[in-house]
């Protein structure tokens, strides 16, 4: 119901699009169609369902909080714990993030609204975007 659609709303670090089809957003943003994006889930047993966790990082992914990792298959998971962001994920259970601009370009709200097919308000600005960690069998490093 929910799976061509493209949210605009407050994530829990920056406004950003929220779809479960990647298509539409790498549309939607004009970006290269080779990256990937976060994929926000809603639970640590969502995320299970998408791939496995190292043991030695798994008390790292479940206290985290504003955290993206980069797990060893390749992609991108983050478990949102911001309860407005939780609203539309619980109705999805995941969805992949991405900012609300155009590829490497400014926010324009402008631009945020005609291009989402759902705004989910309030949407307030923020600044802070996620710390990004690639996760190996027992390395850890630091990315942004």
């Amino acid at each position: 119901m929910f799976n061509n659609l493209v949210f605009l709303t407050q994530t829990d670090t920056t406004i950003g699009f929220v779809s479960q089809n990647a298509d539409r957003l790498t549309t939607v943003k004009q970006r290269p169609p080779h990256k990937h994006y976060i994929k926000a889930v809603n639970s640590l047993r969502t995320l299970k369902t998408f791939t496995r966790v190292p043991s030695s990082h798994r008390n790292r992914v479940r206290r985290a909080n504003k955290t993206t990792f980069i797990l060893p298959n390749g992609y991108s998971y983050r478990v949102v714990k911001d309860r407005h962001h939780l609203l539309l994920l619980n109705r999805l259970g995941w969805a992949y993030t991405t900012s609300a601009n155009l590829s490497s370009k400014e926010y324009n709200e402008n631009f945020a609204r005609k291009s989402a097919d759902i705004i989910i308000t309030p949407l307030k600005q923020k600044y802070s975007a996620s710390n990004i960690y690639q996760l190996g069998k027992t390395t850890l490093k630091r990315i942004r």
